[in-house]
């Protein structure tokens, strides 16, 4: 028995180490080294000009290949995102799905808000800004582009280019746009910019020669972030450079990664890369039967923080014979991370493993499924918390014979207690024998004295799963439950410490350990739903284990208090339904049990020991 409780005690105490440390060291840590990394980036900067062309991979067999290049200097700095709009002509966008518009200078796709998400839950908040423009605060936009070849003196269009209006005037679903630019010596440049209903962009680069002479260009796509995004930090989400390329695999790496590295650079044939957030994500796509250099780029800016960059340029040079016309066409994804709309893309695109830019982590067999149930459960229920309180019962039924097996087991050491405790003092001071006996009991009575750990093990995977649905998935961001949680992806917004708001006052802005004191109703449901499981079995003998399992439920109140209100909801129906489980089993096996009679004790004065 003692064995079984010191297991249990160890899973336990190594799921509260490791939240443990990422929340009180690896995170503060980590937070820590990425401000310092800012700090020294902006200190070396000082004085020194990036040149947007130098982010770009040579094509193969051109290693002095360049992108047209423009100065970071001659890009104006704005004092507000609304003003850097202001500053040029744009072509507006309008979709179902987002709004924004496209800068005639440089062809930017620079301003784009997705219309489907707000910032907080209000109705009237604002929508999400995913996209904005040089020159404003938080510069983050897509452009593509031509290489020339070595040693060529084309001019090319560029981030400073102004362009026309040729075709369209508003980017729709249903209306592409044409933008045109004539740089003076016999090639008109075209762009093509296409929309479809959700986040998916199609550019048609198009090179017309009016010329005498047979030119090559070379075809790019990049991402351009100008300034250090807020990250969360937290070891199971992926925020930052992200790619599928090649050999490569699946690229993942922080934004203080790049920063160090300066840039990486892979040969690929399809493939996509890009920048992910939490819920948001951009992606530049090449034909996925197009070999390509690519590029990830970090250089720092003077007083303006970071640039993070992400290209691609084809290693096939686009021929264009005088008086003749040729194009390239590329792909770029802005906009949610939802997983039915990416899994399209992959479908409909081919696009190489696009389901990875959602974070599904290294179990994703259990994860996807997950929340593929969850999601199903919700059409017909019609709320996420109703679908998570389902799915735990269809887990609660799948593993009922595992289940029902190890609390049988755990009934039946029970019902053995009197004659464990006789072996005890038998050979209490002859620890092998006393063991020896013990085996021999549990095979005469035909129990595994290990089985009773299986109802903790199968929650371990169920519960990162979970988890890891609630954390990730933009389905859950901002989905209601009932009464006071609107957010199941976020924590319980009461707080025991200030009488659940009858006080005026919030008691997460005190100092350390502010944000431990928000300790809602539900993380209290879950720790007292937990605390009666306990209550099912009397305390162990030794003082140490008894002082030990009284303290969990508080410990894993106070450090569920921060986890996203689905899980917290999802442990404490978890824990109910155990208690039903487990007491029906064991009285099924004929032992008592006296959960009103262990809890009394709990209140009880215990008696002080004789001197």
């Amino acid at each position: 028995m003692n064995d079984q409780r010191n297991m249990i005690l160890a899973i336990v105490l190594s799921m509260a180490v490791l939240f443990g440390w990422q929340f009180f060291i690896a995170g503060p840590q980590l937070e820590q080294a990425q401000r310092q990394a800012e700090t020294a980036a902006e200190q070396q900067a000082a004085g020194e000009v990036a040149r947007d062309g130098l982010d770009i991979a040579a094509p193969q067999g051109e290693p002095g290949a360049g992108a047209a290049t423009s100065s970071s200097t001659d890009i104006l700095s704005f004092a507000t995102r609304d003003a850097a709009l202001a500053a040029s002509p744009r072509v507006p966008i309008r979709t179902p799905a987002v709004s924004g518009s496209i800068n005639l200078v440089g062809a930017q796709i620079d301003d784009l808000h997705l219309l489907r998400y707000r910032e907080t839950i209000d109705d009237d908040s604002p929508t999400i800004t995913l996209l904005s423009p040089a020159g404003s605060p938080e510069p983050y936009f897509l452009e593509q582009g031509w290489v020339a070849p070595a040693g060529s003196a084309i001019a090319l269009p560029d981030g400073q280019t102004m362009w026309t209006l040729e075709t369209g005037e508003t980017l729709t679903p249903e209306t592409p746009v044409t933008l045109a630019w004539d740089n003076g010596e016999g090639l008109v440049f075209r762009r093509t910019i296409a929309l479809d209903e959700s986040y998916m962009f199609s550019i048609t680069q198009s090179v017309e020669n009016t010329g005498a002479a047979e030119i090559a260009l070379y075809p790019y796509s990049r991402i351009m972030r100008l300034y250090t995004p807020r990250t969360q930090n937290f070891f199971i989400l992926h925020e930052g450079p992200i790619g599928v390329l090649g050999d490569a695999n699946l690229i993942e790496m922080s934004y203080g990664d790049l920063e160090g590295d300066g840039q990486r650079d892979y040969a690929a044939t399809g493939g996509w890369l890009g920048f992910t957030d939490k819920y948001w994500a951009t992606a530049i796509i090449p034909g996925q039967d197009e070999t390509i250099n690519a590029r990830f780029f970090h250089t720092p800016r003077a007083g303006n923080g970071n640039d993070y960059r992400a290209n691609f340029v084809s290693q096939s040079a686009v021929a264009v014979p005088a008086g003749a016309t040729a194009e390239h066409t590329s792909l770029a994804f802005a906009g949610a991370k939802v997983e039915s709309i990416i899994d399209a893309y992959e479908q409909g695109h081919g696009i190489d493993r696009f389901e990875l830019l959602i974070d599904w982590g290294w179990f994703h067999f259990i994860t996807k499924p997950m929340f593929y149930l969850i999601r199903l459960l919700y059409e017909f229920l019609g709320n996420f918390g109703l679908a998570i309180l389902a799915v735990t019962v269809m887990i609660k039924a799948i593993f009922f014979p595992l289940a029902n097996k190890s609390y049988a087991s755990m009934a039946n050491m029970r019902r053995m207690q009197p004659q464990m405790k006789e072996i005890q003092e038998k050979y209490k001071d002859d620890r092998a024998a006393q063991q020896q006996a013990m085996m021999e009991l549990y095979k005469k009575e035909k129990i595994n004295p290990v089985s009773g750990c299986w109802p903790v093990l199968i929650q371990i995977p169920v519960f990162f799963a979970l988890y890891k649905v609630l954390f990730v998935t933009i389905e859950m961001r901002h989905a209601p439950f009932f009464g006071w949680i609107q957010d199941l992806a976020a924590q319980d917004p009461t707080t025991v410490f200030n009488l659940f708001g009858l006080l005026p006052y919030d008691p997460t802005i005190v100092p350390v350990i502010g944000p431990f004191l928000q300790v809602g109703i539900w993380p209290l449901i879950m720790g007292v739903t937990m605390w009666v499981q306990m209550k099912l079995n009397p305390p162990p003998a030794d003082p140490t284990q008894a002082m030990v399992f009284s303290l969990m439920p508080v410990i894993f109140t106070f450090m569920l208090a921060t986890f996203p209100a689905g899980l917290v909801i999802y442990w404490a129906w978890n824990n109910f339904l155990s208690v039903i489980q487990q007491w029906v089993i064991m009285k099924r096996h004929g032992v008592e049990v006296d959960l009103l009679g262990n809890i009394k004790n709990s209140f009880k004065r215990k008696p002080k020991a004789a001197d």
